[in-house]
């Protein structure tokens, strides 16, 4: 390859991962403060365990279905940093709304007379949180999509890896700004700037996204990152760069049901999804909660213990899994997937376990833990975009994203309900049994290959066949 033409690439290579990583981080400011600001939420407006789990639950289930629906949107729409951008910003104006709805209680009565919330408003903030999971299922499809299209499939583990910290960054800091800066300074009567001013933040990053993005490599002149990858099918490579938008469409919908729909590994990886996420949920979700209750912390420091495990465990743990990957398992992601699902159970039971007299040495279970589960967290979206292909990456990923957010109906009102009812002890017993049936559905695929492009060679050349 021309050096020119390489130092082109790696620069826009780079600037797509940095503005997707910046940008999906901001995302979790406006869906992660939720959870931080629950011990709030429950103090000043009398939320209880079972509301805010319901409000989890639904937000997860809506987010599911418009990851999915996106991810079809994504890998046929011409502009994906479009969608990616407007779910940003849309859920900057529901976070912000949901920051002045005790504003409205002259209008509606939000408020009872001890100043608690009403049905009413435990109605519009549980409307409104609704909203901002389908917003939110808007930024992961074009991540996954515009990733496979400009990161070579050899490199794709850890170059994925790479930005799945984001997903740490935006969720250990939103923690330290809301539990540290916001309410461990000011008190849970400053709920509401908890939402306003990662809305604000939000916002900004959007039009960041609008224009610094590109939609792909051939918008600057440059070729597809197959071409520069001997571990695909030349031919397979090449084709992709001349054919026609009639012709891609029709080959998408025959890939669509081969690769994704009629692909086992997509549907195993979607399953031990949803294992993979009752254990980062009860963590990220219900964190400060139950180290406040259960441990007996101040919020402060629950909410650094919650930013430490996504920023300390999650960041490393994410690239450490991405590296391991392609450096020792030759691309294998669902091998590193078991032996950090193994890894997470067994910390997070140490976690359980742990005398409460041993505060410390819980502490330091619950980051392993995190750091073991953001492993598999990161590489069953990339394992589902190399068995599927960059042409339907995002689609699997929006599978995946179905059962993956499924979860919260375990780990968000079924925890709830349990934390209410029967404590913590059995929310955590039922979170590690299901990080054993991860492991076991893990453990199914381990003979599975690297991707798929050798398989979707094969079948483009039956359809380009029966074309003829």
């Amino acid at each position: 390859m021309d050096q020119s033409i390489k130092k082109k690439y790696n620069y826009w290579q780079w600037r797509t991962l940095i503005i997707l990583m910046i940008g999906y981080a901001l995302f979790y400011f406006v869906r992660k403060n939720f959870s931080i600001a629950m011990p709030a939420l429950k103090s000043e407006l009398g939320l209880d365990e079972t509301q805010l789990g319901i409000f989890l639950t639904l937000n997860g289930i809506v987010y599911g279905v418009s990851r999915f629906i996106n991810g079809f949107i994504s890998d046929r729409a011409r502009s994906k940093k479009f969608i990616m951008g407007l779910g940003l910003l849309l859920s900057a104006v529901v976070n912000f709304v949901i920051g002045l709805s005790p504003q409205m209680n002259g209008l509606f009565h939000y408020m009872d007379a001890s100043g608690k919330a009403t049905v009413g408003l435990v109605y519009f903030i549980g409307s409104l949180w609704l909203i901002n999971g389908f917003t939110q299922g808007m930024g992961y499809p074009p991540c996954g999509s515009l990733m496979a299209h400009w990161i070579k499939p050899s490199e794709l583990a850890t170059k994925q890896s790479v930005w799945n910290s984001s997903h740490s960054i935006g969720a250990g800091l939103v923690a330290v700004l809301i539990g540290t800066f916001i309410l461990g300074r000011f008190g849970y009567e400053a709920w509401q700037w908890c939402f306003f001013i990662p809305a604000i933040l939000a916002a900004a990053g959007s039009f960041l996204l609008f224009f610094g993005l590109k939609n792909s490599p051939s918008d600057v002149g440059l070729p597809s990152p197959e071409l520069l990858d001997e571990h695909v099918p030349a031919s397979q490579a090449a084709a992709a760069e001349h054919e026609t938008p009639e012709h891609a469409h029709a080959l998408y919908k025959v890939l669509l049901k081969k690769m994704v729909f009629r692909n086992p590994m997509i549907w195993i990886l979607a399953v031990s999804n949803f294992c993979v996420y009752v254990i980062r949920f009860t963590i990220l979700d219900w964190g400060s909660m139950f180290l406040t209750d259960y441990k007996q912390l101040p919020i402060a420091t629950a909410a650094n213990v919650v930013a430490a495990s996504e920023i300390v465990g999650g960041i490393i743990g994410t690239l450490l899994a991405g590296w391991v990957t392609d450096r020792f398992f030759k691309s294998k992601a669902h091998h590193t997937c078991l032996i950090f699902m193994v890894m997470a159970t067994l910390c997070f039971f140490a976690f359980w376990r742990m005398p409460q007299s041993n505060t410390g040495l819980a502490i330091f279970f619950l980051i392993m833990s995190s750091f073991f589960i953001y492993g598999p967290q990161a590489l069953t979206g990339i394992a589902a975009s190399n068995q599927a292909t960059k042409r339907a990456a995002a689609s699997a990923n929006g599978i995946l994203g179905i059962f993956g957010y499924a979860s919260t109906t375990v780990s968000g009102l079924a925890f709830g309900m349990i934390a209410k009812s029967f404590g913590w002890n059995t929310v955590f017993a039922v979170a590690i049994a299901f990080g054993i049936l991860g492991c076991l559905v893990f453990a199914i695929m381990w003979k599975a290959p690297a991707d798929g492009y050798s398989k979707a060679e094969k079948i483009i050349e039956e359809f380009e066949a029966a074309k003829e």
